[in-house]
């Protein structure tokens, strides 16, 4: 789905919210209505959607790319590499990771680091750990403290360390009984490739 970015605001025309304790590097693209609490930090080259809420303690790093519409919940670093589509939840103290194999000694840089792609709608629970180089599809459900190693289909609910696929959600966020109708009324169905398909 197509991202909502801002274009670059004048820091006298800002039209979004940062706390007075939060630090805004220079070279920061932030949308419309987005919101940055307590203690945040918003490093160069990063780029923030409209109407995003970046809690508590949250660090966005170098040349991060966020959509519109996602909430990063309390005590997040959302590190180079990463990139987070429309409408993505990240529940608290919950961990991306961008090097498989690091080591203080031999520091890489951005050069080694794995990219991770986390789709439009899809939801972080709680302590979760996002192993990199990881694709999360859209409308996932990833369980509070798994640990995800591997991509994950759209809509899949994932559990546990490392993570499997316990079942299916519906958009809405609810687990999808066996016959695939949810009671908010959406319905889907199995592809041939066990993808989840909506039902129109």
């Amino acid at each position: 789905m197509e991202q909502h970015l801002p274009e670059a605001t004048p820091a006298l025309e800002k039209d979004y919210f940062v706390h007075e304790s939060a630090y805004i590097d220079e070279d920061v693209q932030i949308g419309t209505g987005t919101k940055v609490w307590h203690f945040g930090h918003i490093q160069r080259g990063a780029r923030i959607g409209e109407h995003c809420s970046l809690g508590q303690n949250v660090n966005i790093s170098n040349n991060v790319i966020i959509g519109s519409g996602v909430k990063i919940q309390n005590n997040v670093t959302v590190y180079e590499g990463v990139e987070l589509e429309d409408y993505v939840f990240c529940g608290p103290s919950m961990v991306f990771t961008n090097d498989l194999t690091p080591r203080a000694k031999y520091p890489k840089g951005r050069v080694g680091y794995l990219k991770t792609k986390v789709k439009y709608g899809a939801s972080i629970g709680a302590n979760a750990t996002i192993v990199c180089g990881v694709t999360l599809g859209e409308w996932c459900l990833i369980g509070a403290g798994a640990v995800v190693v591997r991509d994950v289909k759209a809509h899949a609910l994932m559990l546990g360390s490392p993570a499997r696929q316990r079942g299916w959600v519906c958009e809405c966020g609810k687990v999808l009984p066996g016959e695939l109708h949810c009671s908010c009324g959406r319905s889907y169905e199995l592809t041939e490739t066990e993808e989840l398909k909506e039902l129109k």
